[in-house]
């Protein structure tokens, strides 16, 4: 199969190293059939928010990369005049926050730094990704317990997705700049989508693989490896996220792979609220989608759909990427749909052997891994140097 295109990973290099870093998240990428990964602005420091600090992020990731490795840069508050010096440094687009980013040199932006930004964007091809929630009044209820994970998931309910998604639609169809929600957790928010695409707007979804497969009723208590934001939701949600990419209203799954160490995820004392939100799963996407996609009756070809092609086109590597195509990239997969697997610490090859879906049983064991033809990955073992190229889009 194409090899898979992960368009949304935190690397976290350089700055936060103690997290993750691109030598254990290529090899975690490779070891997974993930051939191509894009690195998200945050939460390396510095962000990937000036042409200065995209050098330097290009810099800390030579030499260490067993897949390819591209790069989003970040909107933040005033920093309009350096996202087209970033778009003629290669970068194929910008991902901002519309809420608080959980770390303080990646502030989030108001309506206003949004038409800033739009207003450079425009015309250049580059593309505008959006974290989709907007703060609300308060949700919590004080006397709510903050190690059920109910107090979490009322505390970020579908209405601040919804209502941020409505604000992206309206600057969408103003400015004709391709727009692009990231993690799209509600499904109450896809009515708008379908509105606005209808509308003209150039707007793209994608959801992840803990939405598709984990539920908030199976969440226990104080089991903070769940947490992230926006929140997993209930199993109907879920549905209705499954039937709206079978039905072509979302365009692509990632695996949104945002470790830490394990002190920030208050595993000690399970307090979902105090807890950093983010859940490893970049190894292991494939194996996830799957598992949960043949048995609502997907074929490989959609797999390819979601996982390759729609991410590759959205980093602007559509024609290079992600399909067995004269003259594209030789990235190949190889796995066995049928084989079925125990995720264990001992098979994590991220560099903190944090997530949610230890113990669980998957279909889809990835036999081989290969980059532009090069064995990157094989039954258990790396190539011995990194093979993965750093790619600017054109």
């Amino acid at each position: 199969m194409p090899g898979i295109v992960d368009s949304h990973v935190h690397v976290n290099e350089p700055g936060r190293t103690d997290w993750e870093g691109f030598w254990t998240a290529t090899r975690s990428a490779a070891s997974g059939g993930v051939t191509t990964i894009v690195d998200m602005p945050l939460n390396s420091i510095p962000p990937t928010t000036t042409l200065q600090n995209f050098r330097t992020k290009l810099e800390a990731a030579s030499g260490k990369c067993f897949v390819d490795t591209t790069f989003w840069g970040g909107v933040v508050p005033g920093n309009q005049s350096e996202l087209r010096p970033m778009i003629r440094a290669g970068i194929p687009g910008f991902k901002c926050f519309m809420i608080h980013s959980g770390v303080e040199e990646f502030p989030h932006v108001s309506e206003s730094d949004l038409h800033a930004a739009m207003a450079q964007l425009r015309g250049t091809g580059s593309v505008l990704l959006f974290h989709a929630e907007t703060e609300l009044e308060d949700q919590r209820i004080e006397n709510e317990d903050p190690c059920e994970y109910s107090a979490f998931l009322n505390s970020r309910p579908d209405s601040m997705e919804v209502e941020a998604i409505q604000t992206v639609s309206q600057l969408c169809l103003q400015y004709q700049v391709q727009c692009h929600i990231v993690h799209l957790s509600s499904a109450k928010a896809l009515d708008i989508v379908k509105a606005a695409r209808k509308a003209g707007a150039p707007l793209t979804v994608e959801t992840t693989h803990h939405y598709l497969t984990l539920s908030a009723e199976h969440i226990p208590p104080g089991a903070t490896l769940f947490k992230c934001c926006p929140p997993i939701r209930t199993q109907d949600n879920q549905e209705k996220l499954w039937s709206a990419l079978r039905d072509g209203h979302i365009d692509l799954v990632v695996s949104d792979h945002s470790p830490c160490t394990a002190d920030l995820k208050k595993l000690e004392t399970g307090d979902f609220m105090k807890a950093w939100g983010g859940i490893s799963s970049l190894q292991f996407g494939l194996p996830l989608f799957w598992t949960s996609a043949r048995k609502r009756g997907f074929s490989i070809p959609e797999v390819v759909k979601f996982l390759c092609q729609k991410p590759a086109e959205l980093c602007r590597l559509g024609n290079r990427k992600g399909s067995f195509l004269p003259g594209f990239d030789a990235d190949i997969v190889i796995w066995d749909p049928e084989k079925e697997f125990e995720v264990t610490e001992a098979c994590i090859h991220h560099k903190n052997k944090l997530t949610p879906y230890l113990g669980c049983r998957l279909y889809g064991e990835v036999f081989a891994t290969l980059v532009r033809g090069k064995i990157v990955y094989l039954k258990g073992k790396f190539s011995p140097n990194p093979l993965g190229e750093l790619l600017l889009a054109q």
